[in-house]
């Protein structure tokens, strides 16, 4: 299998059209115009029946006491754990790829419906679900796509991991709310084959990121 994207390279800066937020000089943070990127594939094994496409961060902080605080950073030496930003199952084998903008363009409060989406495919709930739980302005269920918004006083560059998993069924058994790791989880035994890229992205100035 292949997967490429004609928006941002492998191993590359995800340019900040495809982030939920971008550098704002006076407020470090502001909010971006969170269009998925672009997406291709090819060379998907004999037997697949459908795809799933799943995008995550591996390095969220594990403790939040110091993210986005004033005078602080949050120190590279920090465990790092997994967030989901999109994750979509039954996606038909007849795709071979997903347009800019196509599943999100722009910033939805309270988080986009779900789980139905185009092409007959279900989108489960991001992890800003549960980073705005609290919120009162933004609570809600976050289904599809919500790009980059790392801690602008993190150490480090993120990493955020496209995988496109070419499974021997038609549909994954879940419910209508399921999460990045209900997915992993039920696509146990029925994996063919997968292909990922990876974009780098920060919103901390001082963070050295590829050229």
């Amino acid at each position: 299998m292949k997967l490429w994207s004609n928006s941002f390279q492998d191993g590359a800066v995800i340019p900040s059209q495809f982030a939920f937020c971008k550098i704002d000089p006076s407020t470090h943070a502001a909010m971006s115009d969170n269009k998925n990127p672009h997406l291709q594939w090819s060379d998907l094994p004999a037997g697949t029946r459908s795809l799933v496409l799943i995008c995550h961060d591996y390095d969220v902080p594990s403790k939040g006491d110091d993210v986005n605080q004033e005078g602080k950073t949050v120190s590279a030496n920090l465990p790092r754990v997994d967030f989901f930003h999109w994750v979509m199952i039954d996606l038909p084998t007849s795709m071979n790829s997903i347009s800019e903008g196509e599943f999100s363009n722009g910033i939805t409060a309270r988080g986009k419906n779900g789980p139905d989406t185009l092409h007959s495919a279900r989108h489960g709930i991001n992890d800003y679900t549960g980073w705005f739980a609290s919120d009162k302005d933004m609570s809600g269920d976050y289904y599809g796509y919500d790009g980059p918004c790392p801690p602008w006083n993190d150490s480090i560059p993120h990493h955020y991991v496209f995988t496109l998993y070419a499974l021997d069924t038609d549909k994954l058994s879940l419910s209508d709310r399921f999460t990045g790791q209900d997915v992993l989880s039920a696509m146990k035994g029925h994996i063919l084959d997968k292909a990922s890229i990876t974009g780098v992205y920060s919103l901390n100035p001082a963070v050295k990121l590829p050229a």
